[in-house]
C-alpha cells in the first residue's frame, strides 16, 4: 500500500492540503518552486516534510498533468 502524500482535515490548518503528518501546506512548496528556490530550500525550511513526500507529490503532479493533456 501507498504511504498518503498529502492530507486534508477540517481541524488541521482549515483542510488546506498539507503534507501528510505536518501542517505545512503543499501551497507552500509551489510557492518556493515558482519564486526560483530549489527542493533543498524548501526542505531546509520545512523539516517536518520528507524529501520523499516532495519527489511523490510532483511526480503524481506530473502524472496527473500529462493524463490531463491526452
Amino acid at each position: 500500500m501507498r504511504k498518503k502524500i498529502i492530507s486534508s482535515a477540517p481541524d488541521i490548518m482549515g483542510g488546506t492540503p498539507v503534507f501528510a503528518g505536518t501542517r505545512v501546506p503543499v501551497q507552500t512548496l509551489i510557492d518556493y518552486l515558482e519564486g526560483g528556490e530549489s527542493i533543498d530550500d524548501f526542505l531546509e525550511g520545512f523539516p517536518t516534510v520528507t524529501r520523499e513526500q516532495v519527489i511523490g507529490f510532483l511526480e503524481e503532479a506530473k502524472k496527473r498533468m500529462v493524463a490531463g493533456a491526452a
